[in-house]
Parts: C-alpha cells; sequence; structure tokens
C-alpha cells in the first residue's frame, strides 16, 4: 500500500512541475492572466495532493 502511495506522490509531484512550467511559459509569452491564474490555483491543488499522499505514506510506513 505504501509503495501505490509512494508511486502516486512521484505522479502527482510531476504534474506539478508540468502546471508550473506551462504556467511560467504562458506568463513569459504575454498570454492570458486567467490562463495563468487557473493554472497556477492547478499547481496549488496538486501540491496539496501531494502533500496528503506524502503524509498518508508516511503514517501507514511508521505503523508496521
Amino acid at each position: 500500500m505504501t509503495t501505490v502511495l509512494n508511486i502516486l506522490a512521484i505522479l502527482v509531484m510531476i504534474a506539478v512541475v508540468v502546471v508550473l512550467i506551462r504556467g511560467l511559459a504562458n506568463m513569459l509569452r504575454g498570454g492570458s492572466g486567467n490562463t495563468s491564474n487557473k493554472l497556477m490555483q492547478m499547481r496549488v491543488l496538486l501540491q496539496f495532493i501531494a502533500l496528503v499522499l506524502i503524509m498518508v505514506a508516511a503514517y501507514l510506513a511508521g505503523r508496521s
């Protein structure tokens, strides 16, 4: 179970990096501010999900 959570956490962290790069690229291109805002909101949500997965995996690893 812990391995599955670790893999999910890594995948979510990769998604965070992808969204961050897309948001920065959009801002550097001078794209829509609305799009940049939505991407940054998605980044924060993904970071929260990654943090929760990491904490659950650490909790479960500590119990066994």
